[in-house]
């Protein structure tokens, strides 16, 4: 249970870098990352509270950092 919390942190910092790559956020790296690990943290944790999950720790890890990083805009544009 341990391994699938490390890798849903990696997944989450590989899927903030790969969404400043790829110009799907303006919030820079680090932000962007940082998003996505608490993202990845909070269900996680509700996961294992709740059992809510949508599939694979991989899976899960994926849809919460996009969605935290829908959800928590940190750059507003003009």
């Amino acid at each position: 249970m341990l391994l699938a919390l490390f890798g849903s942190v990696v997944i989450a910092g590989i899927v903030g870098y790969a969404s400043e790559r790829s110009a799907f956020t303006h919030n820079g790296y680090i932000p962007s990352i940082i998003i996505c690990v608490g993202g990845a943290f909070l269900f996680y944790f509700v996961r294992i509270m709740f059992g809510i999950s949508f599939g694979s720790p991989g899976l899960d890890a994926i849809i919460s950092s996009i969605g935290a990083l829908i959800i928590v805009p940190t750059h507003y544009r003009r």
